[in-house]
């Protein structure tokens, strides 16, 4: 477990590392909002830009982005929802993710931007 979260923590740290040397402002990292966390807060331009962090070894069978089903994503728009209302924001949003693959040593960043939208529920 503590090699997951070792693991995870360093997939973060390069995905801010992307982010900065690409002219993302980072805001927050790991911003809670009741039992809910956002990865990464970051604006661009004056677009609010909320990056899912995904982190796996070659051997994980699933793919990082394949994670961030509809559930997860409603748990991401919800903290986003609590960030914007207690930081009083009126921007566009934007909802990302960075997969970050681990090879031995190694190591492939993919950057899925818009990689999924706010649906209206019926």
């Amino acid at each position: 477990m503590a090699e997951n979260h070792e693991l995870g923590r360093k997939g973060e740290e390069m995905a801010l590392e992307h982010l900065k040397k690409n002219g993302y402002e980072i805001l927050a990292t790991n911003w809670q909002f009741k039992h809910l966390e956002l990865d990464i807060v970051a604006q661009k331009d004056k677009t609010l830009v909320i990056v899912e962090v995904k982190t796996r070894s070659s051997d994980y069978f699933e793919q990082p982005a394949d994670t961030v089903n509809r559930k997860k994503q409603k748990l991401i728009i919800e903290a986003t929802n609590g960030y914007i209302e207690q930081f009083d924001l009126d921007m566009e949003v934007r909802f990302d993710i960075i997969s970050i693959y681990f090879y031995g040593k190694r190591v492939k960043l993919e950057h899925i931007e818009d990689a999924f939208y706010p649906l209206i529920n019926r």
